[in-house]
């Protein structure tokens, strides 16, 4: 029956393909027409009997009496809707949407089908009609391919950003596709897809349903769903067919607590229009997320539901977004027409010649004809800026409407939770968009909010978006079989297969996990020699295995293909070289101080001695003394110092002050020599010259490296290492091996490797073995899996957890305490002490000690002017008259031999002699004041 129906609705499309109207309004290019018609007709192209046919046909009927009965918009020129029903068939709505465009149309409103669409967009591009859709999401309809498709609600691109935006906002890294296999079902996920990838997840699974799909149909692809280990569900379908999805997760168990169901915008279509839903159905939607296309509160909007309800011979009590979208589409197609008409526009239609066969003659579609107005209305369609049912009425460049935004609510109980909002302007807000649109974008992660979720179940616990399903695999986890170094991890008999340090930690962290983790160990490596630790991880990210557990470093190329949990060993490359025992030597306590540092503080020793000597000698008796007696004091009481056993007392400020700062001196000398020589008689030296990387960098000498260890290539890529000065040793006794015979003798200068291998190498070998030099790389040893994967988030957090609690420690405990080699190595000439530490020391003492010395000669200079002045006055008085004086040179070695009596002298007697002098100076002085002596003649 319906197949004789479609035979002659096609034999009706043939037919009127052939006839032409007469009597259609539109005038062709022969014929001449009034510049402003009585009538223009315009079509409507959507499927009646479905949830947004019903809501949407009402508001375009509404729509058109409105614009009719408005006299002052298209100045007395009346709309004729012509609708189309598409009956939802692809072919059929083709068909009638042909036969549409062949009414002489302006303009049409419609599709609400994607697939139509496409179909019909090709159509209006060659007619040049323009197409208003208030239904058509598919983000592929772009206005490059369509220009004359203008889209008047809002696309599907910016609905599944929503949603990506929302899988990050929750922190979910994968989600299953559930959607219906037509154009606007696999183009929408397939934008949902690039906008995942943007946030760094993913789809792991997309189920398709055939459109039209049968509960049996919709029934398998649950099945096949619920064995995946995502639990987050995105349901982009078609209204009308979409409940039977979420009747049958129900019975599957799947609207349970622990998953995530988010619904488009079909969901919301679907039950706005209801004023209530029976018990049963909203049983099947407990908890889902939708979201709807957000439509500002406004007059407008109150006034058209006050209108909806009082409508009569309505199909639905309510409406849903799409009835103000269509609404709005014949709004901005009758102000587009009315400054069309104001501008002097004209209908006419004009025969498109490709539909002319090569002869000339017609192809019995003539029809169809070009609307030679079109683009200038298309022109005027794009540029309007007004504000209708639905917000504001404006294109972008690319032809959608601006500010795109939607509601995010929330199925509970009996109704719909609104939890707030979202718009491409600000992300997630508890504030409507529009009220934000006001102040300046902000789309940082802080400022995202949303009300609390009821999840299915009924939990307010956000779900962790996966779990191991009952029917999946165990992990496969890929164990290193390790030779080098056993206790981190080798095989076992035991019903584990691998045994270890890191088996341990790992068990460990798995027993945190609030879900069990099957899991099996897989061993990598032949036992032989330690396998490739890049082939390992390469193998995780190619899908070999899900996961490795072992003493893996974390490399910033490893974490290009992998991801890595929280480390459990800080690790880092350290180099290791042989040491001795230094023995006992009969000169040992000369090692403390280098050659200079010896012969220096011998001389100041003499030096500070002597200048005290000088400073007390005129003034303390126990300096003074016959020659012999004087120059043993001096070196007596300089060396004295040393053990602070001077007998002598010094009396001069000058000296005490001299005194104090060379005792303060030879304090910390004493100390450093006494700290260094235990150094020397108790510390293992170094039998190589090896400090450190950068000397082994700068040296030639072989060195060796753990076998499979990545210290291999990093010595190589980022130290510029020559490859030829590698050794690769596989056991601990290879690297005992090559240490002791030394690069001369065909083994190593060092080694070079991982901490944690060292540290358990010095305590194996009794720490005849030294780490030299500082950590050089700062690494750690972590869990590799795929990318991705949810496990790293919960493990890193189980590993913290096992590090707070101790855990972590117990099991280091376990297997790695042994004796550690806490003394690093040093060489001898880093423990002698040299000039560099004590040079400042030495230059503050000599500098007092001149200061001094200046000081004191200054005051015995003062002194001796006096006193010569005084004695040279007396012996020209005494002396008799001579004929000649005494030559320059007596005179300066008399001076020279009385300065030093002079200084040679006890201060007491110098003053005593000064102060007689003074004495008799004013006795005589008056004498002459009184008259005693007479003038000279």
């Amino acid at each position: 029956m319906e197949f004789h129906v479609h035979v002659r609705r096609a034999l009706l499309l043939l037919n009127f393909c052939v006839w032409v109207s007469t009597e259609a309004i539109g005038m062709t290019k022969n014929d001449s027409a009034p510049s402003t018609p009585r009538v223009v007709n315009i079509g409507a192209l959507f499927t009646f009997n479905s949830t947004i046919g019903r809501s949407a046909k009402p508001a375009l009927l509404g729509a058109i009496e409105y614009v009719n009965s408005d006299s002052t918009i298209l100045n007395g020129t009346k709309i004729n809707l012509i609708l189309q029903d598409t009956d939802c068939n692809g072919f059929l709505g083709t068909i009638e949407a042909m036969q549409l465009m062949g009414k002489g149309v302006v303009a049409a409103i419609g599709p609400q089908s994607s697939g139509i669409a496409h179909v019909i967009s090709h159509v209006v591009n060659e007619l040049q009609v323009p197409l208003l859709s208030f239904g058509a999401t598919d983000p592929t309809l772009s206005s490059l391919q369509y220009p004359y498709f203008l889209r008047t609600t809002v696309s599907d691109h910016f609905q599944m950003y929503a949603i990506a935006d929302l899988v990050q906002h929750f922190g979910w890294r994968e989600v299953v596709a559930i959607f219906v296999d037509d154009d606007y079902g696999r183009n929408g996920i397939s934008v949902l897809d690039d906008a995942l990838n943007k946030n760094r997840a993913k789809i792991s699974y997309k189920a398709a349903l055939p459109p039209g799909a049968s509960i049996t149909d919709i029934y398998s692809v649950l099945v096949e769903v619920n064995l995946m280990e995502s639990r987050v569900f995105v349901v982009h379908v078609n209204p009308d067919s979409g409940l039977t999805i979420f009747s049958s997760a129900k019975s599957l168990g799947m609207m349970n607590t622990g998953h995530v169901w988010i619904a488009t915008d079909w969901l919301p279509s679907l039950l706005d229009p209801l004023v209530s839903t029976s018990p049963n159905r909203m049983d099947f939607i407990q908890g889902v997320i939708a979201l709807r296309r957000h439509t500002p509160d406004s007059d407008l909007k109150t006034n058209f539901t006050s209108w909806w309800k009082n409508l009569k011979n309505k199909e639905t009590l309510n409406f849903n977004s799409y009835a103000q979208y269509a609404y709005d589409s014949v709004w901005l197609l009758a102000r587009a027409l009315d400054i069309f008409f104001n501008e002097g526009g004209v209908v006419s239609f004009s025969d498109d010649p490709k539909l002319q066969d090569t002869n000339g003659s017609s192809l019995n579609l003539t029809g169809l004809r070009i609307f030679d107005q079109g683009s200038e209305l298309l022109q005027i369609l794009t540029a309007m800026d007004f504000t209708g049912v639905s917000g504001q009425i404006k294109f972008d460049t690319d032809n959608n409407l601006i500010h795109p935004a939607f509601d995010v609510i929330n199925i509970a109980g009996t109704g719909l939770r609104n939890l707030g909002y979202w718009s491409n302007y600000s992300g997630f807000s508890i504030d409507a968009p529009e009220i934000l649109y006001t102040s300046l974008p902000n789309t940082s992660t802080s400022n995202q909010h949303l009300y609390d979720v009821i999840w299915p179940g009924g939990t307010t616990t956000k779900p962790r978006g996966w779990v191991f399903p009952d029917n999946g695999r165990p992990l496969r986890i890929a164990v290193p079989h390790q030779v080098t170094y056993p206790e981190f991890v080798t095989k076992d008999e035991g019903p584990l297969g691998a045994k270890g340090y890191c088996i341990d930690v790992f068990e460990a962290a798995i027993q945190l996990l609030p879900y069990p983790v099957p899991h099996q160990y897989i061993l990598y490596g032949d036992g032989r020699r330690n396998p490739s630790y890049n082939s390992l991880v390469e193998g995780v990210a190619q899908n070999k295995y899900d996961a490795v557990v072992g003493d893996v470093t974390i490399t910033t190329n490893r974490t290009r293909i992998v991801d890595f949990t929280q480390p459990y060993m800080e690790s880092g490359l350290v180099v290791v070289v042989p040491v001795k025992e230094i023995k006992s030597s009969p000169w040992a306590f000369l090692k403390p101080f280098s050659w200079q540092m010896w012969c220096l503080t011998g001389l100041f020793f003499l030096f500070v001695g002597s200048v005290v000597w000088i400073l007390e000698h005129r003034t303390n008796p126990e300096f003074r003394g016959p020659p012999r007696q004087q120059l043993i004091t001096v070196f007596w009481f300089s060396f004295s110092t040393m053990f602070f056993s001077h007998k002598e007392n010094t009396i001069s400020t000058l000296g005490r002050l001299v005194l104090i700062l060379w005792l303060f001196v030879v304090l910390i000398i004493n100390s450093s020599y006494t700290a260094s020589l235990t150094s020397i008689l108790t510390v293992q030296q170094l039998t190589s010259r090896i400090q450190g990387i950068d000397s082994l960098i700068t040296s030639y000498d072989p060195i060796g490296i753990q076998d499979g260890s990545f210290a291999y290539n990093y010595l190589i890529d980022e130290l510029n290492i020559a490859e030829s000065r590698l050794r690769i040793l596989k056991t601990q006794d290879d690297y005992v091996n090559a240490l002791q015979l030394g690069p001369n003798r065909g083994g190593v200068a060092a080694i070079v490797d991982e901490l944690p291998y060292i540290e358990l190498f010095l305590a194996n070998t009794k720490c005849i073995f030294s780490i030299v030099g500082q950590e050089f790389t700062k690494k750690g040893w972590g869990f590799a899996f795929q990318q991705d994967s949810p496990l790293v988030i919960d493990l890193s957090t189980a590993i913290l957890q096992l590090s707070e609690n101790g855990e972590l420690q117990r099991i280091h405990d376990k297997w790695l305490t042994q004796n550690e080699c806490s003394v690093q190595a040093k060489q001898v000439g880093e423990s002698r002490l040299s000039l560099e530490s004590f040079w400042g020391l030495f230059l503050i003492c000599g500098i007092s000690c001149f200061i001094a010395l200046i000081v004191f000669f200054c005051r015995v200079y003062g002194q001796y002017n006096r006193y010569s002045g005084d004695m040279e006055q007396q012996d020209i008085e005494e002396a008799e008259p001579a004929t000649t004086r005494p030559s320059r040179r007596i005179l300066a070695t008399k001076s020279f031999k009385d300065l030093i009596d002079f200084v040679d002298k006890k201060e007491v007697e110098i003053k005593e002699i000064l102060r007689r002098k003074n004495s008799d100076l004013k006795s005589q002085l008056s004498q002459v004041s009184d008259g005693q002596y007479d003038s000279p003649p």
